[in-house]
């Protein structure tokens, strides 16, 4: 469609990007809260998850303190045996050295069992992510994918749910794991001696301080980074889907510009990112051998007053090894739940987007049984009735509509017509008149602002737009089929249909004889972009399609505009049969095939300026004669 006013997609591309979005994420906490949430589920899992980590972290804190044993054990036997009053007992070391294998042993069991249960949660998450992401796909209004770019869209189910099944997969059991090896670390150096424990801990104000800057500079720069890349997946995709037109403008410099300007943002907030985030072990390893250096001088010192043990500081320095590890591993937590956070602020905001009310706005008491049951099961396979449970008719009126895409600008003005029921109405127009919002209008794909639009005196309104929608087929200039066999793209138009249905409306399309010399016939598969076909049978499928669906209501916009002048004609006899006693509506720039018409309606700046049949608009010699032979002049 080439209508103007079609509401465009504002841009989100060009050099430094959008000013003033995306410094952080809106609401870190919340997000996480939704995302806990959701995960609710899983909670017998995932008790089970902080278990085993618990316990796997439990055992593997004990084990330097066993193995502490073994050096102290080793160390008097070597000094007895220097002194001549012993030797070593090998088999008391034996048996602490197999009691810290088992110890070892049992943190490997347990976590093993916390990752294959946090990988089955995690990937059981972003598996419903992605069942409710695609459901919101089919359920948002027009003007969300009107106002918004696909990549923008597509990378709210890839990116961004990629980024959080590896936030759930790591930051949650790491977590855990972090926080229980502070405090058990913590409580096995106090065992030892508390001075020394005391000295490891001054380090603590210090990691947390670097933790909290390094944090509060990058968090802007994860939320960036998601957000940027899906204006790179926009890019790409946009170019990619347009590659031919790049081509023939010659155009691949321009395309290649934009796209550095994209991906060059992305760069560079991906650089900061990983910078912060790659910044954080190094300085908490600066920060962790501070500890060694203080506990080994105190450490000797108590050593020489007979205070520990000399295998107490060998497990003291592991555990500060322990200490130090968790609080790193919590600071790459933190940057890792950023990114998660960024993300599920992201997901979260498109499954929380304003859903297209289906539901007819009458209250359930006022439908029949039969019709709230219908709105109820969500049935795929309906036939169109008004409201009251009466079969659609066809009959169309528009009473004083107005309508405009922003309520303060107004696009169709006052706009009234009937139509009966089998009749085939025209709408024509230059463009930017508003024809293909009538049809917008029509299928409630958006509401009027004023004035009503009747179906069989009912307003639209008050139908539940499912079923409205099952009133009316479509064709469209811009045609839509999917990867798959020819035999499947027609029946789309309706699903339970036989096979030799399918081919009735092939041969009524005129498209039976190609689709018969390709090889495979109804079983010849179309690729995914449908290039193996060229448009015009792409036209002709979709009208084959149409033809199959047998609606009451008929929308056509430039139906035929891809077809050559001697397969229009085929087409347009085969389109009366099927318009025939069904109200058709047909937006049509070739003024030669909407001639027989019962009604034409030639439209203006959203205004109805004159309206007839074919002669009669002649004869009158006004816009619609200037239109209609002004194609004739460009002809001559």
């Amino acid at each position: 469609m080439s209508e103007n006013d079609r509401r465009v997609a504002p841009r989100r591309r060009g050099p430094g990007g959008p000013p003033g979005m995306g410094d952080k994420a809106k609401d870190f906490k919340g997000s996480i809260g939704r995302l806990v949430r959701y995960m609710a589920r899983y909670k017998v899992k995932f008790s089970i998850m902080l278990v085993c980590a618990i316990g796997g972290t439990i055992f593997n804190i004990v084990g330097p303190k066993v193995l502490g044993q073994a050096t102290t054990e080793l160390f008097a036997g070597i000094m007895a045996k220097i002194g001549g009053t012993g030797g070593i007992n090998f088999s008391k070391i034996g048996r602490i050295l197999l009691t810290v294998m088992a110890l070892y042993g049992c943190s490997a069991l347990f976590s093993l069992v916390q990752g294959l249960l946090m990988t089955g949660i995690s990937n059981d998450v972003t598996y419903r992510l992605r069942q409710d992401i695609s459901r919101k796909i089919n359920v948002l209004p027009l003007k969300y994918y009107e106002s918004r770019t696909t990549g923008e869209v597509l990378s709210r189910i890839t990116n961004d749910v990629d980024t959080l099944q590896q936030g759930v997969n790591q930051s949650f059991p790491q977590l855990v794991t972090s926080v229980t090896s502070i405090i058990g670390v913590l409580i096995m150096m106090i065992s030892i001696n508390v001075w020394m424990t005391v000295a490891s801990v001054l380090i603590l104000p210090i990691s947390m301080t670097v933790v909290m800057l390094v944090m509060g500079h990058s968090q802007k720069y994860f939320f960036n980074h998601q957000k940027y890349l899906g204006d790179v997946n926009g890019q790409i995709e946009e170019i990619y889907g347009g590659h031919t037109i790049v081509k023939a403008f010659h155009k691949e410099a321009d395309a290649e510009k934009d796209f550095d300007v994209v991906n060059t943002q992305l760069r560079d907030t991906a650089w900061r990112a990983q910078f912060f985030g790659g910044m954080m072990q190094p300085l908490m390893n600066f920060i962790g051998n501070l500890g060694y250096v203080v506990v080994a001088i105190l450490g000797g010192y108590m050593v020489i007053r007979g205070k520990i043990q000399v295998g107490d500081i060998q497990s003291f320095f592991q555990y500060i090894r322990n200490f130090t590890q968790p609080i790193a591993q919590m600071a790459q937590v933190t940057n890792m739940l950023q990114s998660s956070a960024a993300a599920a602020e992201r997901v979260f905001e498109f499954l929380e987007e304003p859903e297209e009310e289906m539901k007819s706005r009458l209250r359930p008491a006022a439908l029949p049984a039969s019709v709230q049951d219908s709105q109820e099961s969500g049935a795929e396979d309906r036939t169109a009735a008004v409201p009251d449970g009466r079969k659609v008719v066809g009959n169309v009126e528009f009473d004083h509509v107005s309508f405009g895409y922003d309520p303060e600008k107004i696009i169709i003005h006052d706009f009234s017509a009937k139509v009966e029921a089998g009749q085939k109405i025209a709408i024509v127009g230059p463009t930017g008149a508003g024809k293909t919002t009538m049809v917008k209008l029509l299928m409630r794909f958006y509401d009027v602002n004023s004035g009503a639009i009747r179906v069989d005196g009912t307003d639209l309104r008050d139908f539940d737009r499912r079923n409205l929608r099952e009133a009316f087929g479509m064709v469209l200039q811009d045609t839509w089929l999917f990867s798959g066999t020819i035999m499947e793209n027609i029946r789309y138009g309706r699903l339970n249909a036989t096979d030799e249905e399918v081919i009735a409306a092939a041969k009524a399309a005129h498209i039976h004889s190609f689709i018969m010399q390709q090889a495979g016939g109804y079983q010849m598969v179309l690729n995914e972009e449908t290039s193996n076909i060229s448009q015009g049978q792409k036209q002709l499928l979709t009208i084959a399609r149409a033809i199959l669906a047998d609606n009451r209501l008929l929308i056509l916009d430039e139906a035929t505009s891809s077809v050559d002048t001697r397969t229009e004609i085929r087409i347009q006899k085969a389109m009366d049969n099927l318009m025939r006693g069904r109200t058709s509506f047909i937006i049509a720039h070739r003024l030669s095939t909407i001639r027989d018409a019962d009604l034409i309606l030639y439209m203006e700046n959203g205004d109805i300026v004159e309206q007839g049949k074919h002669e009669e608009l002649l004869a009158l010699g006004g816009r619609y004669a200037d239109l209609y032979n002004s194609q004739f002049e460009k002809l001559a």
